[in-house]
């Protein structure tokens, strides 16, 4: 086996949530607060913190800090109570953690989600066990595309960057895991291989892990 840890975005990457996240933060955005934006540029936001979608929808300075927090929870809580009866993980994860687990492969979760959303997650689908290394948006200062998400990863569990695989569907996950000089595998949940302009480092491209080999 080529690396010696595998750091796993959550959500799309572990389980198949987003379209969820997307019909949540539309409502919000349009019949809470009045947005004119359509369900398809919705989705073309959904990347990086809570902060920062609305940021980029209503322009900085829009919202108070303590009202984006207030916002952010009240999508999370929305969507935790639309997804928890759904909630599962992507076909195969289960046997691909274990095995790699059982190999000795250090794992870490490096997500733009708040902890809330992690240990959603991680609790309910009885996952901890696989990542001693979380990284959250309230871990790191700078979002994907930026690197920091995933060298934290490293860092803390004591690896070279080259040594580390990220899996990831979205393509500002997969630029993310390149400006960290990391290799990606690609989950197509949501994103089709056009969407992704940076994938010279894509050793792989799945849909699901029920075939995927330990790499």
């Amino acid at each position: 086996m080529k690396y010696e840890a595998y750091l796993f975005d959550l959500n799309g990457t572990i389980i198949d949530d987003m379209q969820f996240h997307d019909r949540v933060w539309h409502e919000i955005l349009t019949n809470d607060l009045g947005s004119t934006i359509t369900y398809e540029e919705t989705v073309l936001q959904m990347y990086g913190k809570n902060s920062e979608l609305l940021e980029r929808v209503f322009g900085k300075g829009h919202f108070t800090v303590q009202k984006m927090d207030e916002l952010s929870m009240e999508k999370e809580r929305r969507y935790q109570a639309a997804y928890k009866p759904h909630l599962k993980l992507i076909v195969g994860l289960d046997s691909f953690l274990e095995k790699a687990h059982q190999k000795g492969i250090k794992m870490a979760i490096g997500s733009a989600a708040i902890p809330f959303n992690i240990d959603f997650v991680l609790d309910n689908l009885n996952i901890r066990k696989y990542f001693p290394v979380v990284v959250s948006a309230n871990d790191v200062l700078l979002s994907k595309p930026h690197p920091e998400t995933f060298t934290k990863c490293a860092d803390l569990l004591g690896l070279g960057y080259a040594k580390c695989l990220v899996f990831e569907d979205a393509p500002k996950g997969v630029e993310s895991a390149k400006n960290a000089g990391m290799d990606c595998v690609a989950i197509t949940t949501l994103h089709e291989p056009k969407d992704f302009t940076e994938s010279n480092h894509i050793v792989k491209w799945i849909s699901d892990y029920k075939n995927l080999a330990l790499l």
